[in-house]
């Protein structure tokens, strides 16, 4: 008898974590092959979107060099001439009587590296001195994390990413600050959810805007594009899609359409932006363009792209409406249309009660943006007014009796909501742990990612204007599926890319433009955005099932900005 003949149509998509796992062992299998290189840096001055001046370091893109062991026998020959050499020294800023002591105490075979940092003649200071003679440059070293191992105990390795990716970072930003943002949010909002005043409002809101639903999508799409473009909103729409996803699936859409008019426009807003402090305006600074110009054309660009934008998930959003069965998260948004039902047949009165907690909660949103706008808040800030948001809906469900809730009951709900949100968090530790294996993101420390990263520049220099700025959009798009942070991404590829956009005959401008449509569509689909797992995770919804849906979206913004890119270069834009 043969057996059953399996269907491949019915295969199961690979779960998020599955996914990331087997990027990581890709990533880990390219350190083998890639030697690790670094760069020099600097700090640079540049003029902020305030008109202040902020500093950022950046990478010297002249200064790449493949990692090497250090050649001992000349540079303790160079040091014994620079012992005597007085205005070297002072030029270099090393103590003569710690270099004497330094060569006194040892052979030209035990010099290290870490000697030599302690007395100022760190890796830098050497090659600025010595240039690559400094190396023994018979073998390229590789740098490859161990199958297992930690930081204390035979070094990083890429079986722990998991461990590592979490704890790295700190407070103000991946993976740290977004790991507790998330928990933290997802608490405030289970006791937000639970006193049952979203359900309230959004049945109320429903019953009295029937037949303008089709409004909806725009009107989002537009307002969270515009926060995208303004104060580069990304983190921030973690606990918003706390309310947008089952308001958007009660219009009679899917969660698809939810993370699309919320956390997809807000990055349509933030790759298309005049005038983002956390993007275009750090490029333009490190690429020596005046701070906010082209702010004309990228204005027009944001209406167009953001009308037709919204217009694509229109269309797509109108399609699940009339056939919800179609959807790719039909099956997990089930989750919602349970809990809709449930409320719907319990005809949900809209309780004063209700309308306090949302009227706190616009508050504290208020609160959230002027904080982000004006004060500068970010991460930290913003877990505790979220933290405030959710403990004060509490009190007010107590002291109204919402759903008969009561001081434990508060606590209850925060600790399920902190749950419903620890399987997104763990994917931020395990996307920043890629990262890691690549040897970090760290231009000054060796690693196989600023390899590829020059490796990429000298394969773009000679090739014509027109298709060398393509290739920078391409090349940022690629790049930004690894380095998700705007400001990370602008510090380690701008240095690069802005003197190569000089021997392209590409101005610098468009080098910025390229940059920023770059990051910003990408960063829509690519799993290392800790962003997006932590919206995909509000919606219950597996990367595996997002990027089914966005390569389509994907190909629609290369297009778009390829069009932009080469009107860009049409009109000369300076």
């Amino acid at each position: 008898m043969k057996g059953k003949k399996r269907d491949l149509t019915q295969m199961k998509t690979p779960h998020t974590y599955a996914i990331i796992f087997g990027v990581v062992l890709f990533c880990w299998m390219l350190t083998f092959l890639v030697p690790a290189g670094k760069f020099s840096v600097e700090d640079k001055e540049y003029e902020n979107a305030e008109g202040g001046v902020s500093t950022r370091t950046v990478l010297k893109p002249e200064t790449f060099r493949y990692d090497y062991p250090l050649n001992q026998t000349y540079v303790y020959e160079s040091l014994e001439r620079l012992l005597v050499d007085s205005d070297k020294l002072e030029e270099a800023e090393v103590n003569q009587k710690d270099l004497r002591q330094l060569l006194e105490e040892n052979t030209a075979s035990e010099l290290t590296e870490e000697k030599l940092a302690e007395i100022g003649l760190d890796d830098d200071e050497l090659y600025d001195l010595y240039g690559d003679k400094i190396y023994d440059q018979k073998k390229k070293r590789h740098k490859i994390a161990r199958v297992w191992g930690t930081d204390d105990v035979g070094g990083f390795g890429f079986l722990n990413y998991i461990f590592e990716g979490l704890v790295s970072g700190d407070k103000y930003g991946s993976a740290v600050g977004i790991v507790a943002l998330i928990l933290v949010v997802g608490g405030a909002f289970g006791i937000i959810m639970s006193t049952g005043a979203i359900d309230a409002g959004i049945y109320s809101f429903i019953n009295k805007t029937r037949g303008l639903e089709r409004l909806a999508l725009p009107i989002l799409f537009f307002l969270f594009s515009l926060g995208g473009a303004t104060f580069g909103m990304a983190e921030e729409v973690i606990p918003f899609s706390m309310i947008m996803v089952p308001f958007v699936i009660a219009l009679g859409y899917d969660s698809i359409v939810a993370v699309t008019v919320t956390y997809v426009a807000s990055q349509v807003g933030n790759a298309t932006s005049w005038m983002s402090p956390f993007s275009v305006a750090v490029a333009q600074g490190i690429a020596g363009v005046p701070i906010l110009s082209g702010a004309t054309f990228r204005l027009i660009m944001w209406v167009v792209i953001t009308a037709l934008s919204a217009a694509y998930i229109m269309i797509y959003g109108e399609r699940i409406r009339k056939h919800p069965e179609k959807s790719l998260s039909y099956k997990t948004d089930q989750y919602f249309r349970d809990h809709l039902s449930a409320t719907e047949e319990k005809d949900v009165a809209f309780k004063f009660g209700h309308k306090l907690i949302l009227l706190e909660m616009l508050a504290v949103l208020i609160w959230i943006i002027w904080g982000v706008t004006v004060k500068g808040y970010y991460i930290p800030e913003i877990a505790s007014q979220f933290f405030v948001m959710g403990i004060v809906a509490g009190f007010i469900a107590v002291i109204f009796n919402l759903n008969d809730m009561g001081i434990n009951d508060v606590a209850s709900a925060f600790q399920t909501g902190v749950a419903d949100l620890a399987g997104t968090a763990v994917v931020v530790g395990m996307a920043k742990g890629i990262l890691l294996v690549l040897g970090g993101a760290d231009a000054n420390m060796p690693s196989a990612l600023n390899t590829m990263l020059y490796g990429i520049g000298n394969v773009l220099a000679g090739v014509p204007a027109f298709i060398g700025a393509w290739a920078m959009y391409l090349f940022q798009s690629m790049f930004n599926l690894v380095v998700t942070s705007n400001s990370g991404q602008a510090a380690l590829t701008m240095p690069i890319m802005a003197p190569l956009a000089d021997i392209l005959g590409v101005s610098r401008q468009v080098a910025v433009l390229a940059y920023q449509l770059g990051a910003g569509f990408v960063d829509t689909f690519t799993p290392v955005s800790a962003s997006l797992i932590g919206v995909l995770g509000v919606a219950r919804m597996n990367w595996s099932t997002w990027a089914k849906f966005q390569i389509k979206m994907q190909g629609f913004f290369f297009i778009l900005g390829t069009i932009a890119i080469m009107i860009a270069m049409m009109i000369g834009l300076q």
